[in-house]
């Protein structure tokens, strides 16, 4: 039985981790820098399937719908609302320093006028319009990078072997023509996305169904590198990204990679779903990003357009409400680092670039002591965030014989509490030291 867990537990290791294997982060630590710093981007699920509001793609893939009657909802997008400058201004809002929108979902519906076939919204749809290159411009005149969101697979694509859930079209190593044939139309599509919109970001999904060199990965990311070096690739190319991408669920512990991103629904959908109404409050999302700019990452947070290109008011009202917060505290989260490990302090932490500064996030309407363990040099002072009140505290179990450093207590009082997360500032004499013993002499 032992044997059969570790088995388990190294194959999920490998699984979990061949996402940045063939990339050795010292070759990319200088294009890595924008987005080390960024902690915040949004991500835009935009596609037919907002009409019905039914899952993006996957609903006629695992035939909750047939595929006659998903490709139906082509009619019925019209983004005729669609204003991209007030996405940008509601973004530069949120304080996001990027933005990743779809230019292709897994059903094939290019969101832009590809020439590669007539399946887009400028040939397909009411819209007759480019959704891309109007948000990117809007985008990079706030400063703002730019992400394009690609999907390798591509269900719609008559060369493309999948499909639906239980059947495909043929098998690859039985008609590598065919395979070829579609290669040369997806690669296509990547290389005039580079050309027409040099993404500074490019987030790719659906490798999943194919290796590495089916897939050819090592040419793509060369086709994005050969357009623009600084470009990065999300983790999601068979061992040939830039950085790491979990979904939806928190990881535990930090992600073994040295950059890594947490991408999350606002509710429990991608794209627009008008039955979905389980919103994340604005005080959820606010503590699970913070959470994750201790932990070393950062938040690619989703919403879901209507097929108006409209943005539905309980994603614009978070958006607004994580700005408001971010504006506040903003010196604790941009160009900071991950905190210190955990059990030094029970709630998230981040420190300068310098570590002579920590930031501790205390939740809700936390008033009273606050404790920090095992920090081995000297508060200078300490004062909340945004607020500008200066705090005491008190060392307690310092022993004069004992290297080990006593508990630091700070008095946090009423008044003071932000209304979602309130967060304390310690400058330190120097570089953060911390105490990992056991006690004693030790």
């Amino acid at each position: 039985m032992k044997k059969i867990l570790l088995l388990i537990f190294f194959c999920w290791g490998f699984v979990y981790c061949r996402a940045q294997t063939q990339i050795d982060p010292k070759t990319i630590s200088e294009k890595m820098k924008w987005f080390e710093d960024a902690k915040l981007g949004i991500f835009i699920h935009a596609g037919i399937y907002s009409v019905n509001g039914i899952d993006e793609s996957w609903s006629f893939h695992n035939k909750k719908i047939s595929y006659a009657d998903y490709m139906k909802q082509l009619n019925g997008f019209t983004l005729k609302k669609y204003d991209p400058a007030y996405w940008a201004d509601l973004i530069k809002e949120s304080g996001a320093r990027y933005a990743v929108i779809t230019t292709k979902h897994h059903d094939g519906v290019a969101m832009y006028d590809t020439k590669q076939d007539n399946l887009n919204i400028v040939k397909a749809t009411p819209a007759n319009r480019d959704m891309v290159k109007p948000f990117f411009e809007e985008l990079r005149k706030r400063g703002i990078k730019c992400g394009a969101y690609f999907s390798l697979i591509d269900w719609s694509h008559p060369n493309y072997p999948g499909f639906l859930k239980d059947s495909s079209r043929y098998i690859v190593q039985k008609d590598y023509d065919r395979w070829n044939n579609f290669r040369t139309f997806f690669q296509g599509q990547i290389t005039e996305i580079s050309k027409m919109y040099n993404p500074d970001l490019w987030w790719f999904d659906g490798d999943w169904e194919h290796s590495a060199e089916e897939w050819e990965a090592e040419k793509v990311r060369h086709i994005i590198l050969s357009k623009n070096p600084a470009a990065i690739i999300n983790g999601r190319l068979q061992g040939y990204g830039d950085y790491n991408t979990p979904e939806q669920n928190f990881p535990v512990t930090r992600p073994p990679f040295k950059w890594w991103e947490l991408c999350m629904t606002i509710n429990d959908n991608w794209g627009y779903q008008q039955a979905d109404q389980n919103w994340k409050t604005p005080y959820e999302i606010i503590t699970l990003f913070a959470d994750v700019v201790a932990n070393g990452g950062n938040l690619l947070l989703d919403i879901g357009p209507k097929e108006d290109g409209t943005i539905p008011d309980q994603e614009v009202n978070v958006l607004k409400e994580l700005g408001a917060w971010n504006k506040k505290h903003a010196e604790a989260i941009f160009g900071t680092k991950g905190g210190i490990p955990a059990g030094h302090f029970y709630g998230p932490t981040t420190l300068s670039k310098d570590s002579t500064t920590l930031y501790l996030f205390v939740a809700g309407k936390t008033s009273g002591q606050l404790m920090v363990k095992g920090l081995d040099c000297k508060i200078d002072e300490i004062s909340v965030v945004g607020d500008g009140t200066k705090l005491t505290h008190k060392i307690v179990g310092k022993i004069s014989w004992s290297p080990v450093p006593g508990l630091v207590y700070i008095n946090l009082p009423d008044g003071v509490q932000d209304k979602y997360m309130t967060v304390l500032k310690l400058k330190l004499n120097g570089p953060i030291k911390l105490y990992r013993g056991q006690g004693g002499l030790k």
